[in-house]
């Protein structure tokens, strides 16, 4: 046996060997080590899917007066649901996995041909054709099979580069170098289905990407993300944004370098319980889902800066929101919110809070502690009154209360002299009065008084030497009159002042004509008393 490796093999050892060559080039293309390791990722997340599914439905409960009879069939046909819908997703990867132990029985076939030919010892392995165990890929990072082959001449650049040998035998390394690559969106219509999400995910993990933008590329069957998702370890930037995602994987709280998330636009109903221990990230964007309650571990996000959690079916917030200690911007817009919690006093970075569109009656006093405050919105609640702390937003610049119950501005809002734009329209009968110390807010370039009851401007007025804007339609002033508001903010600022200084002339000069008419009357009596003396 020896002696076929130490001179040229015998014309019949050529033969065979350029025959099985020949099997081997017949096959089709072998799916790569990470297209392997991505369709194994997807038979596990669907089968660990597929579990709390079931297990959802054992913990249904008929509905009142249902015929349990009835009942039992509609929890046959859900389970008949998950089952079909588990099979149609793992059946592409079944099939790649089964193809590989297919390919890994003629790589154990071709090194035991090798060994023949190069007198080597022959190891005998059993062929496993049945596709049992394991995901498919190898224990090492290679899949290696031995070939004998001359290099054709006719043809140097063979399409299967991976199979050319050299004039001699030898061990190469059979690898495919074909990688999933992220869907571009440029020009491409179709989605990425479950087994090219895992094999992306594979794909950056092996290169060490630090950036995943999936928005708008997933199939919209596609509910949640493979298991696999927590290879990402050197991810900072992950976009999810605009599918159809219903949960994410538990593993994605391994990903510590994460630092920006965005899965705007999806489905999720509830986050990871352990979702806190992304201790990294910075900005997180869940507008647009279905959540209601946030986990508990979600303060401990003490690095979080920015959060938008617009959009949702929140109707409180957790108390832990409070512990959010870097956080700077908060959008809670579209919600069912009825308050805030008191803690929100202790995110004290806060520099934007927008509360739109919800169901607030009131706000927290400790609003005022959010001294580095600039924007507040609460466009479209219910609030009635706000509390007097308000004065201590040192730095708010833009105020927004319009379309709600407001009654009554405290006078503390005089003291934000900061404040650039305030809006208070559209708060149609609550509304009939301005603070007195709206004057003081000598920065204050837009004013919307608009659908309100109010009659009268404060003197103060006269003093917002820097407004821009000044809207009130629909608001029943006495004084100025609609021509002075239409020609411009600062021809009202005018007019009150005139109107303020006519008004306090008016009574001493009353006064004046009082005295004058009284002497008049009296002293001709006492000249003529006197003269008649």
């Amino acid at each position: 046996m020896s002696s076929a490796a130490t001179k040229d093999p015998p014309l019949a050892y050529a033969e065979t060997v350029e025959e099985i060559t020949s099997i081997y080039r017949s096959l089709p293309p072998r799916p790569s080590i990470e297209e392997v390791e991505a369709a194994a990722s997807v038979l596990r997340t669907v089968e660990a899917e597929e579990r709390l599914q079931l297990e959802g439905i054992e913990q249904l409960r008929p509905r009142k007066d249902a015929p349990p009879e009835l009942f039992a069939v509609l929890k046959d046909v859900k389970r008949a649901m998950v089952a079909f819908r588990s099979h149609e997703q793992r059946k592409e990867a079944a099939q790649l996995v089964e193809l590989d132990r297919n390919f890994q029985v003629f790589d154990g076939l071709i090194r035991k041909a090798s060994a023949i030919v190069s007198g080597d010892p022959v190891v005998e392995e059993t062929p496993n054709l049945s596709g049992g165990g394991g995901s498919g890929v190898g224990s090492g990072n290679e899949r290696m099979a031995v070939i004998y082959e001359e290099e054709s001449e006719e043809n140097p650049d063979t399409e299967d580069a991976d199979h050319v040998g050299e004039s001699k035998p030898l061990t190469s390394i059979i690898t495919s170098s074909k990688a999933i690559s992220a869907f571009s969106g440029e020009g491409e219509v179709e989605k990425l289905n479950l087994m090219k999400v895992a094999g992306v995910i594979e794909a950056s993990a092996k290169t060490g990407a630090s950036v995943l933008d999936l928005r708008g590329k997933l199939r919209e069957d596609i509910e949640w993300l493979p298991l696999s998702l927590g290879k990402l370890y050197t991810v900072s930037e992950l976009y999810l944004s605009e599918n159809r995602i219903m949960a994410l994987p538990n593993s994605i709280t391994t990903l510590n370098n994460l630092m920006k998330l965005e899965v705007r636009a999806n489905q999720l109903i509830n986050l990871p319980e352990s979702f806190g221990e992304l201790q990294n990230l910075t900005d997180l964007d869940l507008a647009a889902n279905r959540l209601k309650s946030l986990p508990e571990s979600f303060g401990s996000l003490k690095n979080l800066m920015n959060l938008d959690l617009s959009s949702n079916g929140f109707s409180s917030l957790p108390a832990v929101i409070g512990n959010l200690c870097s956080l700077q911007k908060l959008n809670l817009e579209t919600n069912d919110l009825e308050e805030l919690p008191y803690m929100i006093g202790s995110c004290s970075l806060l520099v934007e809070l927008r509360l739109d569109f919800n169901q607030l009656k009131a706000l927290p006093e400790a609003v005022g502690k959010l001294e580095h405050l600039e924007i507040l919105t609460l466009h479209y609640n219910r609030v009635r009154r706000l509390p007097s702390t308000i004065g201590n937003l040192s730095r708010l610049r833009e105020l927004d209360v319009s379309f709600n119950e407001l009654e009554s501005i405290p006078e503390a809002l005089g003291f934000v002299g900061s404040l650039r734009k305030l809006n208070v329209g559209k708060n149609f009968a609550d509304l009939q009065l301005l603070p007195r110390s709206l004057g003081n807010l000598e920065m204050l370039e837009e004013l919307d008084i608009s659908d309100n009851q109010i009659t009268a401007l404060p003197d103060s007025f006269r003093f917002l030497s820097s407004l821009k804007i000044f809207r009130a339609d629909q608001t029943p002033l006495e004084a100025p009159p609609k021509d002075i508001i239409k020609l411009g903010a600062q021809d009202v600022v005018q007019y009150m002042a005139d109107f303020v200084a006519r008004r306090n002339v008016m009574p001493r000069q009353t006064k004046a004509k009082k005295k004058k008419g009284l002497c008049s009357y009296i002293c001709p009596l006492l000249c003529f008393g006197i003269g008649k003396a």
